[in-house]
């Protein structure tokens, strides 16, 4: 079943875009990490929406995680690490299923203290079984545990579905 299509998706990105800059408005940069492909698609478009109506600077990362195996070989960063101390820093995944891989996802942050940190997701199901807290998301959405959420980027249109 369809969730959300090409055009719906577009919409919720702008208006994620600017939700996440009214919210930041007050600092002076953004460092936006989108977790594995699907995440950092997200993210590459917020940066994108966000350019549009900001000169600030948004720097983009990627993390790269097993969902299956979080700790093995465990989140890796593409960025140095050490930028993010003292700096905003936003947290971009596709779906937000029971907050496992945002939580692990976290782990290389607590390296350092970043001034803080925002999580937003284009699709939030509501049965997390670990301690995230999605800051800002396109759709909320009560699911069962059984069901799997698919986002899809790509050029023949984005869609994201319930199987």
């Amino acid at each position: 079943m369809q969730l959300l299509n090409h055009q719906q998706i577009a919409s919720k990105v702008n208006r994620l875009a600017m939700e996440i800059l009214e919210r930041n408005t007050d600092e002076g940069e953004l460092y936006i990490i989108g977790i594995n492909n699907r995440g950092l698609q997200l993210a590459e478009k917020l940066v994108a929406g966000l350019r549009l109506v900001s000169k600030a600077p948004f720097h983009l990362w990627s993390l790269s995680i097993s969902p299956a195996s979080p700790l093995d070989p465990g989140p890796v960063l593409d960025g140095n690490l050490q930028d993010l101390a003292g700096k905003a820093v936003l947290l971009v995944d596709d779906v937000a299923n029971t907050g496992r891989t945002l939580f692990y996802a976290l782990r290389p942050l607590q390296e350092v203290l970043p001034k803080k940190i925002e999580v937003a997701v284009l699709v939030d199901r509501r049965h997390k079984s670990w301690p995230i807290y999605v800051t800002y998301s396109g759709l909320d959405l009560s699911t069962t545990i059984g069901d799997n959420i698919l986002v899809n980027f790509s050029a023949e249109g984005d869609s994201a579905s319930l199987e």
